[in-house]
């Protein structure tokens, strides 16, 4: 049976499974189609051959919509691997080629930011042909576009502990709990936690490291406060701060602008601020190209001179 099935495998192209990965990220056949520039008789002939090819249904078509199955999920990650396969000899070539040009793919995640495009800005400045795409989004989207090797690598406060990376510090990142300058515990000084009980703390969403942190100081200090809304960007919870509806923990970076000119205020807590840590990380088992190599050594290098410099903001 496995020699069978490597027989049939042998006849699978690279177009095919482009084909199907056109389907899983328009969601139609129609649409996948239309994007590759053929028919859609043609799309749906490519996928009843992979499927032959693969011995197994690769989507699922019911409820008039295409999901991938546990084997078209295993063809999806192939055909990704050989696409990166496919763009890491491109570059190769590119480079003994002496061509100084490349292209980059950085995860960031949200509180980051407020500080990696202007690292990127001056790194492209520098190398003006190297290609980059930004991905932006919480700890747990950026972590997943690390394992699945879309991503060359990701700026994070916390590297993660279920797969192996390598890791390079950037810079400091400290962390405070902000309110409205309005509020009875803004002129105070050297405020315990135990001050705090019974505040309502706006929360970032499932999978923010920001949340995760919050839950420990809160686990740590033997804290329950009430919890208010659950807010999915850093400039939201800023606003919803600003207009009364709680206080939150946050990265400090993120409020610097508002702190300078007086919109929040950064509560005096005893053991504030939490000074974690910027990383530059990526899967250990990857290797970096020239052009990824290059904007991993300038965020090591450089990335700290683009970190916000208010610590009287917040000390």
């Amino acid at each position: 049976m496995k020699e069978k099935l490597n027989i049939y495998l042998h006849r699978v192209t690279l177009k095919k499974l482009r084909a199907l990965a056109a389907v899983v990220e328009t969601g139609t056949i129609s649409s996948a189609a239309r994007r590759l520039n053929l028919t859609t008789p043609a799309v749906s002939l490519q996928m009843r051959q992979l499927e032959e090819a693969a011995g197994l249904p690769l989507l699922d078509r019911s409820d008039r919509s295409l999901r991938l199955t546990d084997a078209g999920r295993e063809v999806l990650e192939a055909t990704r691997r050989i696409e990166l396969a496919l763009d890491e000899c491109s570059e190769a070539l590119a480079r003994l080629g002496g061509v100084d040009r490349g292209r980059v793919s950085v995860g960031v995640v949200s509180t980051a930011k407020y500080f990696a495009p202007m690292v990127l800005a001056a790194f492209q400045k520098a190398h003006p042909k190297v290609r980059m795409r930004l991905q932006v989004g919480n700890r747990e989207t950026t972590l997943g576009g690390l394992r699945g090797f879309e991503l060359d690598f990701a700026i994070t406060g916390r590297p993660p502990e279920d797969f192996a990376v390598d890791k390079a510090v950037i810079g400091d990142h400290p962390h405070i709990i902000i309110g409205p300058p309005s509020h009875p515990l803004a002129s105070r000084r050297r405020l315990a936690f135990s001050h705090l009980g019974s505040e309502t703390f706006l929360l970032r969403e499932h999978g923010s490291g920001t949340r995760l942190l919050m839950q420990r100081l809160f686990s740590e200090a033997g804290l329950n406060p009430q919890l208010g809304m659950e807010i999915g960007s850093n400039e939201t919870i800023k606003q919803a701060v600003m207009a009364g509806l709680g206080v939150a923990l946050i990265s400090a970076h993120t409020a610097a602008a508002e702190l300078k000119d007086g919109r929040l205020v950064a509560f005096d807590v005893i053991g504030l601020p939490v000074i974690r840590e910027w990383f530059v990380i990526k899967p250990s088992e990857k290797h970096l190209l020239p052009a990824a190599q290059a904007l991993w050594d300038f965020f090591v290098a450089s990335g700290a001179g683009f970190l916000a410099d208010g610590s009287g903001l917040w000390r």
